[in-house]
């Protein structure tokens, strides 16, 4: 299924509302948490600022959240990972809602009790979590009930390589394969699981292989590029919604800031980041679509201000917004 002129622009677009999304979340992240704005001998203070706690950001992972999101519907589930902006925003959840859930504003998502890592939108059959590997059991879950409702909805894990070696992999695809349930399963390979590279802790070069020991189909999309993941994730989707069962892909990523927001990232070899960035894959959808005659300088323009516009609206939004009232701590709770 060849991408459309319309959904290629949407793909292009949204990669870049996603990129300046996470560089301006990783500024925000940053304010009180370092000296002289923090108590004495500290010197990073995770709990300090308008956004306290962890940071998953997931620059340069862009094309496997728009690449496969530009198949799906509002029927269609996602659940997404610990690293979760850029499913969300490619999935269509409200980025005012969802930056205040961050801030931990009353006008977030989850009334701002979820935070960066638990965001939930049941509008957009959206969510993800915290826990390594955990989103494959639910969409398996939502999978198999689109299946008895006869509803021709899809869902699609997202996880990354280190997740591949969890449990809940190799339960997940057997469960999926064998009841022949409408999944995609979604492998990020960024090489590192927080800090250990992936030949260090998997036996296989691409996880993709690993479909044939559960009957299903296997992609592997070795390069970062938007439009290869479309053309993947359009095969399963495509496979998904006519009762054809799951399908396991894996797209080689890059991420370009740490595995947290803080990460001294000692372990990556110096230079390695400056060398991926010369094949940012915004730039070079971008110049596909002008060499296509799909985008000249004035609608790039364009794109970059609206996709601006949107992220200094939604921040102002949350910033803006009141925290839970001290009443409501015990609300909205499963116990």
């Amino acid at each position: 299924m060849e991408a459309t002129t319309e959904r290629l622009l949407w793909m292009y677009e949204t990669m870049l509302l996603i990129r300046r999304y996470e560089e301006t979340m990783a500024q925000v992240y940053l304010e009180g948490k370092l000296p002289p704005q923090i108590q004495k001998g500290l010197a990073f203070d995770i709990a300090s600022g308008p956004v306290p706690g962890e940071m998953h950001l997931a620059a340069g992972q862009e094309p496997v959240a728009v690449g496969v999101c530009a198949h799906l519907t509002d029927a269609d589930t996602v659940v997404g990972t610990h690293r979760p902006h850029h499913f969300a925003i490619a999935k269509g959840v409200p980025l005012d809602r969802m930056t205040a859930e961050i801030f931990g504003k009353v006008t977030g998502l989850g009334r701002g009790k979820g935070g960066h890592m638990h965001l939930f939108d049941p509008a957009r059959r959206f969510s993800c979590s915290g826990i390594v590997g955990a989103s494959m059991p639910p969409a398996c879950g939502a999978g198999l009930a689109a299946k008895k409702l006869g509803t021709k909805a899809v869902a699609v894990a997202f996880f990354g390589e280190g997740a591949a070696n969890q449990g809940a992999f190799h339960e997940s695809l057997n469960l999926a394969s064998l009841w022949k349930l409408p999944v995609v399963f979604v492998c990020e390979d960024n090489r590192y699981a927080i800090s250990v590279p992936k030949a260090q802790a998997t036996s296989v070069v691409s996880n993709a292989t690993r479909a044939a020991a559960y009957g299903m189909e296997g992609i592997a999309v070795d390069r970062n590029d938007a439009i290869a993941v479309h053309d993947a994730a359009a095969v399963a989707v495509r496979r998904a919604r006519e009762g054809g069962g799951p399908t396991l892909i894996e797209v080689k990523t890059d991420r370009y800031m740490g595995h947290f927001q803080g990460d001294a990232e000692v372990y990556r070899p110096k230079g390695e980041v400056d060398e991926l960035r010369k094949s940012d894959p915004i730039p070079a959808l971008g110049s596909e679509l002008r060499r296509r005659g799909l985008l000249d300088d004035a609608q790039a323009a364009a794109i970059a201000a609206r996709a601006e516009t949107r992220v200094a609206t939604a921040f102002t939004f949350a910033r803006e917004s009141a925290y839970p009232p001290a009443a409501e701590a015990t609300e909205h709770l499963f116990a």
